[in-house]
């Protein structure tokens, strides 16, 4: 993000590729493609005209498809800034907001906004007691965590992300004994294979979703919440 300000100016208005942003299907990628890295080939496609750049995470803090999606929209002709993650960069900041009582897509929206801004918070929101716990990455589907409680503490790479430790393999397989959690993963992901084996490990539920989730998935989440 240095990079882009140095190179564009600090005002540079960002438009974040990872969510829906109403772009048509770009035709480019196979239909068992993560939704994520569909959202990002759409929307660059489709808003390519008005980027100046594409900020790119490419190193083991992301994943694969991060950096093979980065070579094809530099192919394509877009100005691809990779950024990478490397161990010896690792940071251990503070677990403001995946410890909190905040709604569970307000704690999720906070900790993305630190990749943007990770000046220290203005006000510290209250730590919370987990009842359960939502283990993976932002879902292109919000309405999976409006399902949870406001008690409910974040797991796996969103809270690598907070410390400032994303590709953190022991950090992002770490989930608070005796707390029910769902582990979530977009379908198509690498991440299933760990969904999978920690929900096995630690007796929670392995929920995949490829688009919007559907009223059996959030029964199947609600179903759990109440039962655990």
């Amino acid at each position: 993000m240095n990079e882009v300000r140095e190179r564009y100016g600090p005002d540079t208005p960002l438009l974040d590729l990872d969510v829906f942003q109403g772009a048509p299907d770009s035709g480019l990628l196979p239909s068992t493609t993560c939704r994520i890295i569909g959202n990002i080939v759409d929307n660059a496609v489709h808003f390519r005209q008005k980027l100046v750049a594409v900020v790119a995470a490419v190193g083991e803090g992301k994943c694969d498809r991060g950096r093979n999606t980065a070579f094809l929209l530099a192919d394509l002709g877009l100005d691809v800034i990779e950024s990478r993650f490397p161990p010896e960069e690792f940071e251990n900041r503070p677990l403001l907001y995946s410890k909190s009582g905040l709604p569970l897509d307000r704690k999720m929206d906070m900790i993305m906004e630190t990749i943007i801004d990770p000046s220290p918070a203005s006000e510290i929101p209250e730590p919370s007691r987990p009842t359960h716990g939502f283990w993976g990455v932002p879902p292109n589907d919000y309405r999976i965590l409006e399902v949870f409680p406001s008690t409910t503490h974040l797991y796996g790479w969103v809270r690598c992300v907070e410390a400032g430790r994303p590709g953190n393999m022991e950090l992002e397989c770490h989930v608070d004994e005796g707390v029910p959690t769902v582990f979530f993963s977009q379908s198509f992901c690498a991440k299933q294979d760990l969904a999978h084996n920690l929900a096995e490990k630690h007796r929670g539920l392995a929920i995949d979703c490829h688009q919007e989730a559907n009223d059996s998935i959030l029964a199947k989440i609600e179903a759990f919440i109440r039962l655990s």
